[in-house]
């Protein structure tokens, strides 16, 4: 099969889809990669570095696009690169449809094929290829969630540690998943109050365990979320329905019950954002403010820390690239019910029942 590595365009993504190791592996295998010139600059890997390996270096999209088989990718596909897709062409990416009924419908209009990192789900439901960016965004959403609480940035002047005779920073985190207890483990470790609050009372019983009792653990609801978010200096939103649009838990009106200067880092934006306030934007401008409430609603965190970031991604894709590589995405798909379950389009049918939902589109189940 011929893979196609193209450059990320969307703003500062610096992320790249193939490390070096990951194109030896393919071509050890009698496939042929083909990586656009300077794909990995940004995380910190050459031309030359893709060369020693095996890959092929083609200077412009258009080539990458026209060539491969199949395009992995990292983000979702932007203008320009929906006029240089091939019908039947083979999409591996982070795709987030349930957010986007433009990128679906124009996507459905390409007639390819479009396997999603986030909704690769195994038999214990957790979610491989998400799991790692998870990790990384639960991360950042505490760094810069450091950074909106600053006069600078609109925030409240609030040091998350605080000092000596002085309180740290009251945390409340949506969400007792991947990401949200990364972000805990940061934020406790920083010495701040933190409470997480999940739908899942065994899950909350397992993180009261993982924290020895030091963060508060409290069941998802209505009345707990208004007291705990209008309580809080920073919420981080990380709530999950995979392939689903995430729900709106943080009301507008519990924004003004907040203090001035208090900030929300919205990790489920990809996915649209968990709070009503929450709208897209970018590493160029990263945040707005409303009813007083610094928010941070990048959709593509991971991206600021790409030398970390690629190869925790890559690490859990190449098992994928391969399988689709080896067997062909027919065989791929029926042999492996986790990979199938990353199954969104197909050459013109919308396949996700949750994204068909979201976009109120036809769902049309397709079997290998």
């Amino acid at each position: 099969m011929k893979i196609g590595v193209p450059n990320e365009i969307k703003i500062r993504e610096r992320r790249v889809a193939l490390t070096p190791a990951g194109v030896f592996a393919l071509v050890e295998k009698g496939h042929e990669v083909f990586v656009e010139k300077n794909a990995g600059i940004g995380s910190g890997i050459t031309d030359e570095d893709y060369a020693r390996m095996g890959a092929q270096i083609l200077a412009t999209p258009a080539e990458i696009w026209g060539e491969a088989d199949m395009i992995v990718k990292v983000k979702e596909p932007i203008d320009p690169e929906f006029e240089r897709m091939q019908p039947g062409q083979i999409l591996f990416t982070y795709l987030h449809l349930a957010a986007d009924e433009i990128l679906t419908r124009k996507l459905l209009e390409r007639k390819i094929i479009g396997i999603a990192y986030e909704t690769i789900q195994l038999n214990d439901c957790s979610l491989p290829l998400l799991t790692p960016m998870s990790e990384v965004a639960g991360r950042l959403a505490v760094q810069v969630g450091c950074n909106c609480l600053e006069t600078r940035n609109g925030g409240k002047g609030l040091l998350m540690s605080g000092v000596p005779g002085v309180a740290p920073a009251k945390v409340t985190i949506l969400g007792g998943g991947i990401a949200g207890v990364n972000a805990a483990q940061l934020a406790m470790g920083m010495g701040a109050y933190v409470t997480i609050l999940d739908i899942n009372l065994n899950r909350l019983r397992q993180l009261d365990h993982l924290f020895h009792s030091h963060v508060i653990t409290l069941m998802s609801n209505p009345t707990n979320i208004e007291a705990s978010v209008t309580q809080a200096d920073l919420v981080i939103g990380t709530v999950l329905i995979p392939g689903a649009r995430a729900p709106k838990l943080i009301k507008r009106s519990y924004l003004q019950q907040m203090e001035p200067g208090s900030a929300l880092v919205d990790v489920a934006i990809d996915q649209g954002g968990c709070a009503e306030t929450s709208r897209p934007t970018t590493h160029d401008d990263p945040t707005y403010i409303v009813d007083g409430i610094v928010h941070y609603c990048v959709t593509n965190m991971p991206g600021q820390v790409p030398r970390t970031s690629t190869y925790a991604l890559t690490n859990a894709t190449l098992p994928y690239v391969l399988a689709l590589a080896n067997k062909g995405v027919k065989k791929a798909l029926h042999d492996d019910p986790a990979l199938a379950k990353g199954l969104n389009l197909y050459k013109g049918k919308l396949t996700r029942k949750e994204v068909a939902e979201a976009v109120n589109l036809e769902f049309e189940e397709v079997k290998f």
